[in-house]
Protein backbone atom coordinates (compact mmCIF):
# COMPACT_ATOMS: atom_id res chain seq x y z
CA UNK A 1 0.00 0.00 0.00
CA UNK A 2 1.23 3.33 -1.15
CA UNK A 3 1.69 5.64 2.32
CA UNK A 4 -0.07 8.50 1.71
CA UNK A 5 -0.41 11.82 3.84
CA UNK A 6 -2.62 11.55 6.87
CA UNK A 7 -5.02 14.72 6.57
CA UNK A 8 -7.02 15.92 9.90
CA UNK A 9 -10.39 17.42 8.84
CA UNK A 10 -9.48 20.71 9.79
CA UNK A 11 -10.21 21.48 13.50
CA UNK A 12 -13.06 20.67 12.67
CA UNK A 13 -13.77 24.11 11.17
CA UNK A 14 -15.18 25.00 8.10
CA UNK A 15 -12.23 26.95 6.05
CA UNK A 16 -13.00 31.02 5.59
CA UNK A 17 -11.89 33.47 3.56
CA UNK A 18 -11.95 37.13 4.58
CA UNK A 19 -12.49 39.35 1.11
CA UNK A 20 -11.37 42.37 1.01
CA UNK A 21 -12.81 45.85 0.91
CA UNK A 22 -15.06 46.95 -2.06
CA UNK A 23 -12.45 49.54 -3.05
CA UNK A 24 -10.64 46.86 -4.06
CA UNK A 25 -11.88 44.59 -5.51
CA UNK A 26 -15.16 46.05 -7.03
CA UNK A 27 -15.49 48.89 -9.46
CA UNK A 28 -15.87 52.30 -7.31
CA UNK A 29 -17.96 55.44 -8.90
CA UNK A 30 -17.17 59.34 -8.19
CA UNK A 31 -18.95 60.44 -10.87
CA UNK A 32 -22.61 61.13 -10.49
CA UNK A 33 -24.67 57.62 -10.42
CA UNK A 34 -27.44 56.19 -12.40
CA UNK A 35 -30.20 58.32 -12.58
CA UNK A 36 -29.15 61.22 -10.76
CA UNK A 37 -30.08 64.49 -11.24
CA UNK A 38 -27.80 66.26 -13.55
CA UNK A 39 -26.91 69.99 -13.51
CA UNK A 40 -28.08 72.19 -16.38
CA UNK A 41 -25.37 72.72 -19.11
CA UNK A 42 -24.07 76.37 -19.05
CA UNK A 43 -24.68 77.98 -22.07
CA UNK A 44 -22.49 78.04 -24.82
CA UNK A 45 -19.26 80.61 -25.51
CA UNK A 46 -19.22 82.60 -28.52
CA UNK A 47 -17.48 81.57 -31.18
CA UNK A 48 -14.41 83.65 -30.15
CA UNK A 49 -14.22 82.52 -26.51
CA UNK A 50 -14.60 78.75 -27.83
CA UNK A 51 -11.36 79.43 -30.10
CA UNK A 52 -9.21 80.45 -27.23
CA UNK A 53 -10.48 77.84 -25.17
CA UNK A 54 -9.79 75.36 -27.63
CA UNK A 55 -5.99 76.55 -28.53
CA UNK A 56 -5.22 76.45 -24.58
CA UNK A 57 -7.27 73.03 -24.58
CA UNK A 58 -4.21 71.51 -27.47
CA UNK A 59 -1.24 73.08 -25.16
CA UNK A 60 -2.48 71.43 -22.33
CA UNK A 61 -3.13 68.03 -23.94
CA UNK A 62 -0.09 68.56 -25.61
CA UNK A 63 2.23 69.09 -22.32
CA UNK A 64 -0.13 66.05 -20.87
CA UNK A 65 1.17 63.87 -23.66
CA UNK A 66 4.84 64.73 -22.89
CA UNK A 67 4.36 64.45 -19.51
CA UNK A 68 3.01 60.88 -19.68
CA UNK A 69 5.86 60.04 -22.27
CA UNK A 70 8.05 60.73 -19.89
CA UNK A 71 6.40 58.98 -16.91
CA UNK A 72 6.21 56.04 -18.96
CA UNK A 73 9.50 55.79 -19.60
CA UNK A 74 10.90 56.62 -15.62
CA UNK A 75 7.82 54.39 -14.14
CA UNK A 76 9.74 51.12 -14.07
CA UNK A 77 12.91 52.73 -12.68
CA UNK A 78 11.28 54.86 -10.47
CA UNK A 79 9.13 52.13 -8.95
CA UNK A 80 12.17 49.83 -8.07
CA UNK A 81 13.88 52.31 -6.31
CA UNK A 82 11.20 53.31 -4.43
CA UNK A 83 10.20 49.50 -4.16
CA UNK A 84 11.09 47.95 -0.66
CA UNK A 85 14.19 45.94 -0.22
CA UNK A 86 12.34 42.67 0.05
CA UNK A 87 10.07 43.31 -3.09
CA UNK A 88 13.07 44.22 -5.19
CA UNK A 89 14.65 40.67 -4.35
CA UNK A 90 12.11 38.27 -4.43
CA UNK A 91 9.85 38.82 -7.90
CA UNK A 92 7.57 36.49 -6.94
CA UNK A 93 5.02 38.38 -4.91
CA UNK A 94 1.20 38.14 -5.49
CA UNK A 95 -1.55 39.80 -4.17
CA UNK A 96 -5.26 38.76 -3.97
CA UNK A 97 -6.23 42.60 -3.75
CA UNK A 98 -5.33 42.71 -0.31
CA UNK A 99 -7.12 45.37 1.81
CA UNK A 100 -6.05 48.64 3.43
CA UNK A 101 -7.66 47.96 6.46
CA UNK A 102 -8.78 45.18 8.58
CA UNK A 103 -11.99 46.47 10.20
CA UNK A 104 -15.51 45.64 8.64
CA UNK A 105 -17.64 48.16 7.38
CA UNK A 106 -21.03 47.94 8.40
CA UNK A 107 -23.93 47.52 5.97
CA UNK A 108 -27.07 49.65 6.30
CA UNK A 109 -28.83 48.60 3.41
CA UNK A 110 -32.71 48.39 4.53
CA UNK A 111 -32.92 44.78 5.17
CA UNK A 112 -35.60 42.09 4.25
CA UNK A 113 -36.70 39.26 6.71
CA UNK A 114 -35.30 35.91 7.14
CA UNK A 115 -37.12 32.89 7.31
CA UNK A 116 -39.51 32.98 4.61
CA UNK A 117 -38.76 29.61 3.35
CA UNK A 118 -36.43 30.83 0.34
CA UNK A 119 -34.12 28.05 -0.46
CA UNK A 120 -30.87 28.00 -3.11
CA UNK A 121 -31.96 25.42 -5.58
CA UNK A 122 -28.93 23.39 -6.76
CA UNK A 123 -29.61 20.40 -9.64
CA UNK A 124 -27.27 17.33 -9.26
CA UNK A 125 -27.84 16.40 -12.82
CA UNK A 126 -26.52 17.96 -16.01
CA UNK A 127 -28.72 18.65 -18.40
CA UNK A 128 -28.24 19.36 -22.29
CA UNK A 129 -24.99 20.70 -23.68
CA UNK A 130 -25.09 23.98 -24.79
CA UNK A 131 -23.21 26.42 -26.99
CA UNK A 132 -21.41 29.68 -25.69
CA UNK A 133 -24.55 31.60 -27.62
CA UNK A 134 -26.85 29.08 -25.83
CA UNK A 135 -25.75 30.13 -22.21
CA UNK A 136 -25.51 33.89 -22.70
CA UNK A 137 -29.19 33.99 -23.83
CA UNK A 138 -30.31 31.31 -21.24
CA UNK A 139 -28.34 32.97 -18.32
CA UNK A 140 -27.67 36.57 -19.28
CA UNK A 141 -31.34 37.69 -18.30
CA UNK A 142 -30.40 36.31 -14.44
CA UNK A 143 -27.15 38.25 -14.28
CA UNK A 144 -27.60 41.76 -12.80
CA UNK A 145 -26.00 45.06 -11.90
CA UNK A 146 -25.24 45.52 -8.35
CA UNK A 147 -24.72 49.27 -7.72
CA UNK A 148 -24.43 49.85 -3.76
CA UNK A 149 -24.35 53.78 -2.89
CA UNK A 150 -21.48 54.19 -0.05
CA UNK A 151 -22.14 57.85 1.00
CA UNK A 152 -20.59 61.34 -0.33
CA UNK A 153 -21.42 60.50 -4.53
CA UNK A 154 -19.78 56.80 -4.38
CA UNK A 155 -20.70 53.11 -4.82
CA UNK A 156 -19.53 49.89 -5.53
CA UNK A 157 -20.28 48.27 -8.37
CA UNK A 158 -20.52 44.74 -8.79
CA UNK A 159 -22.64 41.80 -9.70
CA UNK A 160 -25.41 39.43 -8.89
CA UNK A 161 -27.58 36.18 -9.81
CA UNK A 162 -31.07 35.96 -9.31
CA UNK A 163 -31.46 32.51 -8.07
CA UNK A 164 -35.63 32.73 -7.12
CA UNK A 165 -38.43 33.80 -9.28
CA UNK A 166 -39.56 36.15 -6.67
CA UNK A 167 -36.36 38.36 -6.46
CA UNK A 168 -33.52 36.48 -4.63
CA UNK A 169 -30.64 37.68 -5.58
CA UNK A 170 -26.85 36.44 -4.84
CA UNK A 171 -23.39 38.41 -4.75
CA UNK A 172 -20.33 38.91 -2.75
CA UNK A 173 -20.39 40.40 0.68
CA UNK A 174 -17.58 42.85 -0.28
CA UNK A 175 -20.18 44.43 -2.68
CA UNK A 176 -22.43 45.98 -0.56
CA UNK A 177 -19.83 46.01 2.52
CA UNK A 178 -20.31 49.67 3.46
CA UNK A 179 -23.09 49.85 1.88
CA UNK A 180 -26.67 52.44 2.61
CA UNK A 181 -28.44 51.87 -0.46
CA UNK A 182 -28.44 48.95 -2.88
CA UNK A 183 -29.75 48.90 -6.22
CA UNK A 184 -30.06 45.82 -9.15
CA UNK A 185 -30.60 46.26 -12.55
CA UNK A 186 -31.43 43.78 -15.14
CA UNK A 187 -29.65 42.76 -17.90
CA UNK A 188 -33.15 45.21 -19.91
CA UNK A 189 -32.07 47.92 -17.70
CA UNK A 190 -34.93 47.58 -15.59
CA UNK A 191 -33.66 48.43 -11.52
CA UNK A 192 -35.29 47.54 -8.62
CA UNK A 193 -34.29 48.73 -4.92
CA UNK A 194 -32.67 45.68 -3.50
CA UNK A 195 -33.35 45.02 0.20
CA UNK A 196 -30.52 43.39 2.51
CA UNK A 197 -31.34 39.97 3.60
CA UNK A 198 -27.92 38.46 5.02
CA UNK A 199 -24.65 37.62 4.59
CA UNK A 200 -21.37 36.10 5.87
CA UNK A 201 -18.13 37.93 5.19
CA UNK A 202 -16.03 35.17 6.12
CA UNK A 203 -17.62 33.31 3.18
CA UNK A 204 -18.09 36.43 1.29
CA UNK A 205 -21.11 35.88 0.16
CA UNK A 206 -24.73 38.17 0.58
CA UNK A 207 -28.65 37.40 -0.25
CA UNK A 208 -30.27 40.55 -1.39
CA UNK A 209 -34.22 40.55 -1.78
CA UNK A 210 -35.87 42.68 -4.54
CA UNK A 211 -39.60 42.83 -5.16
CA UNK A 212 -40.70 41.30 -8.06
CA UNK A 213 -42.16 37.96 -9.64
CA UNK A 214 -41.65 36.06 -12.55
CA UNK A 215 -38.28 37.25 -12.62
CA UNK A 216 -35.35 34.85 -14.84
CA UNK A 217 -33.51 32.83 -12.25
CA UNK A 218 -30.89 31.17 -12.84
CA UNK A 219 -29.77 27.64 -12.50
CA UNK A 220 -27.71 25.96 -9.81
CA UNK A 221 -25.91 23.09 -10.68
CA UNK A 222 -23.44 20.82 -8.46
CA UNK A 223 -19.91 22.19 -8.75
CA UNK A 224 -19.04 18.16 -7.29
CA UNK A 225 -19.74 17.08 -10.67
CA UNK A 226 -16.98 19.68 -12.30
CA UNK A 227 -13.30 17.72 -13.52
CA UNK A 228 -10.25 20.05 -14.53
CA UNK A 229 -10.42 20.81 -18.16
CA UNK A 230 -14.43 21.78 -18.27
CA UNK A 231 -15.70 24.38 -20.69
CA UNK A 232 -17.03 27.30 -18.23
CA UNK A 233 -17.91 31.01 -18.63
CA UNK A 234 -18.55 34.16 -16.75
CA UNK A 235 -20.92 36.46 -17.01
CA UNK A 236 -20.01 39.86 -15.22
CA UNK A 237 -19.77 43.66 -15.31
CA UNK A 238 -16.12 44.37 -15.75
CA UNK A 239 -14.99 47.94 -14.71
CA UNK A 240 -18.57 48.83 -13.84
CA UNK A 241 -22.26 49.44 -15.59
CA UNK A 242 -20.44 50.67 -19.25
CA UNK A 243 -19.22 47.12 -20.05
CA UNK A 244 -22.46 45.18 -18.41
CA UNK A 245 -23.31 42.21 -19.40
CA UNK A 246 -19.71 40.89 -20.73
CA UNK A 247 -19.29 37.08 -21.65
CA UNK A 248 -15.55 35.43 -21.23
CA UNK A 249 -14.90 31.88 -21.80
CA UNK A 250 -12.25 29.72 -20.48
CA UNK A 251 -11.80 26.09 -18.53
CA UNK A 252 -11.72 24.93 -14.91
CA UNK A 253 -8.15 25.06 -14.26
CA UNK A 254 -8.08 23.50 -10.88
CA UNK A 255 -10.60 22.44 -8.21
CA UNK A 256 -10.52 22.50 -4.45
CA UNK A 257 -7.74 25.00 -4.73
CA UNK A 258 -6.64 25.94 -0.96
CA UNK A 259 -5.73 29.77 -1.60
CA UNK A 260 -4.17 31.27 1.40
CA UNK A 261 -5.28 35.25 2.34
CA UNK A 262 -4.97 36.77 5.73
CA UNK A 263 -3.98 33.76 7.65
CA UNK A 264 -7.18 31.83 6.07
CA UNK A 265 -8.28 29.03 3.90
CA UNK A 266 -10.82 28.87 1.55
CA UNK A 267 -11.66 26.09 -0.92
CA UNK A 268 -12.08 27.38 -4.58
CA UNK A 269 -12.31 26.91 -8.25
CA UNK A 270 -9.62 27.99 -10.31
CA UNK A 271 -10.28 29.34 -13.72
CA UNK A 272 -9.16 30.85 -17.14
CA UNK A 273 -11.97 32.81 -17.55
CA UNK A 274 -11.17 36.23 -17.77
CA UNK A 275 -12.37 38.42 -14.96
CA UNK A 276 -11.89 41.60 -13.81
CA UNK A 277 -13.04 44.37 -11.06
CA UNK A 278 -16.92 44.42 -11.83
CA UNK A 279 -17.40 40.69 -11.96
CA UNK A 280 -17.11 39.65 -8.06
CA UNK A 281 -20.48 38.53 -7.23
CA UNK A 282 -20.99 37.22 -11.27
CA UNK A 283 -21.98 33.71 -11.92
CA UNK A 284 -19.39 30.82 -13.05
CA UNK A 285 -21.47 28.84 -15.41
CA UNK A 286 -20.87 25.13 -16.79
CA UNK A 287 -21.31 23.84 -20.64
CA UNK A 288 -24.69 23.28 -19.51
CA UNK A 289 -25.77 26.53 -18.54
CA UNK A 290 -25.63 25.83 -14.72
CA UNK A 291 -24.04 28.40 -12.82
CA UNK A 292 -21.58 26.30 -10.75
CA UNK A 293 -19.86 29.27 -9.09
CA UNK A 294 -19.35 32.88 -7.76
CA UNK A 295 -16.36 34.62 -8.83
CA UNK A 296 -15.09 36.76 -6.03
CA UNK A 297 -11.00 37.12 -6.56
CA UNK A 298 -8.20 37.40 -9.48
CA UNK A 299 -5.07 37.02 -8.55
CA UNK A 300 -2.65 39.42 -9.67
CA UNK A 301 1.49 40.55 -9.04
CA UNK A 302 3.05 43.56 -9.12
CA UNK A 303 6.10 43.00 -11.20
CA UNK A 304 4.25 41.34 -14.41
CA UNK A 305 1.15 40.80 -16.04
CA UNK A 306 -0.98 37.93 -14.66
CA UNK A 307 -3.74 36.32 -16.93
CA UNK A 308 -6.20 33.44 -16.36
CA UNK A 309 -5.98 32.99 -12.27
CA UNK A 310 -9.23 33.79 -11.29
CA UNK A 311 -11.10 31.99 -8.16
CA UNK A 312 -14.90 31.21 -7.84
CA UNK A 313 -16.67 29.61 -4.55
CA UNK A 314 -18.04 26.75 -5.68
CA UNK A 315 -21.32 25.87 -5.28
CA UNK A 316 -20.92 22.31 -3.03
CA UNK A 317 -19.34 24.82 -0.65
CA UNK A 318 -22.07 27.62 -0.75
CA UNK A 319 -25.37 25.93 -0.98
CA UNK A 320 -25.41 25.21 2.78
CA UNK A 321 -24.21 28.47 3.67
CA UNK A 322 -26.77 30.51 1.43
CA UNK A 323 -29.50 28.53 2.80
CA UNK A 324 -27.98 29.30 6.43
CA UNK A 325 -28.71 32.70 5.91
CA UNK A 326 -31.75 32.48 4.44
CA UNK A 327 -33.71 31.03 7.40
CA UNK A 328 -31.39 31.99 10.03
CA UNK A 329 -29.96 34.72 8.77
CA UNK A 330 -26.02 33.53 9.90
CA UNK A 331 -24.20 30.59 9.59
CA UNK A 332 -25.32 27.95 11.81
CA UNK A 333 -22.38 25.71 14.05
CA UNK A 334 -21.32 22.97 11.71
CA UNK A 335 -20.97 19.16 13.77
CA UNK A 336 -17.83 16.94 14.60
CA UNK A 337 -17.30 13.70 13.27
CA UNK A 338 -14.36 12.80 15.20
CA UNK A 339 -12.36 10.92 12.74
CA UNK A 340 -8.81 11.50 11.25
CA UNK A 341 -8.68 10.06 7.26
CA UNK A 342 -6.06 9.80 4.96
CA UNK A 343 -6.48 12.25 1.93
CA UNK A 344 -7.40 9.33 -1.23
CA UNK A 345 -9.26 6.78 -1.03
CA UNK A 346 -7.81 2.92 -1.53
CA UNK A 347 -8.96 -0.13 -2.97
CA UNK A 348 -9.79 -2.50 -0.38
CA UNK A 349 -11.12 -5.16 -2.80
CA UNK A 350 -12.18 -5.36 -6.42
CA UNK A 351 -13.58 -2.20 -7.38
CA UNK A 352 -14.30 -1.54 -3.69
CA UNK A 353 -12.64 2.15 -2.60
CA UNK A 354 -12.65 3.69 0.38
CA UNK A 355 -10.56 6.06 2.58
CA UNK A 356 -8.78 4.69 5.93
CA UNK A 357 -9.48 6.17 9.33
CA UNK A 358 -6.44 6.54 10.80
CA UNK A 359 -7.66 7.60 14.28
CA UNK A 360 -10.99 7.77 16.26
CA UNK A 361 -11.77 10.86 18.95
CA UNK A 362 -13.03 8.88 21.83
CA UNK A 363 -16.73 9.56 22.85
CA UNK A 364 -17.06 11.72 19.02
CA UNK A 365 -20.02 10.48 17.23
CA UNK A 366 -17.61 8.74 15.01
CA UNK A 367 -16.51 6.94 18.38
CA UNK A 368 -19.95 6.39 19.88
CA UNK A 369 -21.78 4.86 16.19
CA UNK A 370 -18.48 2.17 16.81
CA UNK A 371 -16.19 3.57 13.92
CA UNK A 372 -12.46 2.09 14.10
CA UNK A 373 -8.71 2.82 13.70
CA UNK A 374 -8.26 0.81 10.28
CA UNK A 375 -11.81 0.79 9.16
CA UNK A 376 -12.41 2.33 5.23
CA UNK A 377 -15.31 4.79 4.51
CA UNK A 378 -17.27 3.77 1.91
CA UNK A 379 -19.47 6.28 1.78
CA UNK A 380 -21.36 8.53 3.87
CA UNK A 381 -25.05 10.02 3.82
CA UNK A 382 -25.62 7.98 0.28
CA UNK A 383 -22.17 9.59 -1.11
CA UNK A 384 -19.60 8.03 -2.23
CA UNK A 385 -16.03 8.80 -0.41
CA UNK A 386 -13.27 8.77 -2.70
CA UNK A 387 -11.34 11.58 -0.43
CA UNK A 388 -11.01 13.84 2.34
CA UNK A 389 -12.35 16.64 0.76
CA UNK A 390 -15.36 14.45 -0.29
CA UNK A 391 -16.04 13.53 3.59
CA UNK A 392 -15.75 17.31 4.29
CA UNK A 393 -18.46 18.44 2.04
CA UNK A 394 -20.74 15.83 3.24
CA UNK A 395 -20.04 17.63 6.97
CA UNK A 396 -20.70 21.04 5.63
CA UNK A 397 -24.65 19.77 4.53
CA UNK A 398 -25.35 18.75 7.92
CA UNK A 399 -26.44 20.45 11.18
CA UNK A 400 -26.48 19.57 14.87
CA UNK A 401 -28.79 17.13 15.67
CA UNK A 402 -28.60 15.75 12.37
CA UNK A 403 -28.11 11.79 11.64
CA UNK A 404 -25.28 10.86 8.96
CA UNK A 405 -25.18 7.17 7.94
CA UNK A 406 -21.67 5.52 6.67
CA UNK A 407 -21.05 2.15 5.16
CA UNK A 408 -18.09 1.07 6.11
CA UNK A 409 -15.35 -1.95 4.75
CA UNK A 410 -13.80 -3.73 8.03
CA UNK A 411 -11.87 -6.96 7.74
CA UNK A 412 -13.46 -7.95 4.43
CA UNK A 413 -16.99 -6.84 5.61
CA UNK A 414 -19.61 -4.23 4.84
CA UNK A 415 -21.21 -2.47 7.54
CA UNK A 416 -23.30 0.59 8.06
CA UNK A 417 -23.02 2.73 11.30
CA UNK A 418 -24.92 5.76 11.75
CA UNK A 419 -23.20 9.30 13.90
CA UNK A 420 -25.15 11.13 15.78
CA UNK A 421 -24.10 14.66 14.75
CA UNK A 422 -24.68 16.72 18.24
CA UNK A 423 -21.35 17.67 19.28
CA UNK A 424 -20.55 21.45 17.42
CA UNK A 425 -16.77 21.33 15.68
CA UNK A 426 -14.51 23.54 17.59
Amino acid sequence: MDEQEVIRLPGEIVEVYRQPLPGEVVETYSRPLPGARRTERPPAAPPQERRKRSKRGLWIFLGGFALAVVLAVCAGPLRRALAPRQDRTDPFVYDFWEPEEDAPKEIAIPTWPTGQGAVLPVTREYGEALSAQEVYRQVNPSVVVVLAELGGGSASVGTGVIFTEDGYVLTNYHVVEGGQECTVALDNGRGYEAKYVAGDADSDLAVLKVDGQGLPAAVFGDSDLLTVGDKVYAIGNPLGIELRGTLTDGIVSAIDRDVQVEGRTMTLLQTNAALNSGNSGGPLINGYGQVVGINTIKMTSRYSNIEGLGFAIPTAYMDRIVNDLLTFGTLQPEPVLGVTVLQMAQEVEEDVWGIEVQSVTPNSPAGKAGIQEGDFVLTAGERVINSSQDLLRVRRQHHLGDRLTMTLWRDGEILEVTLVLNEPAA
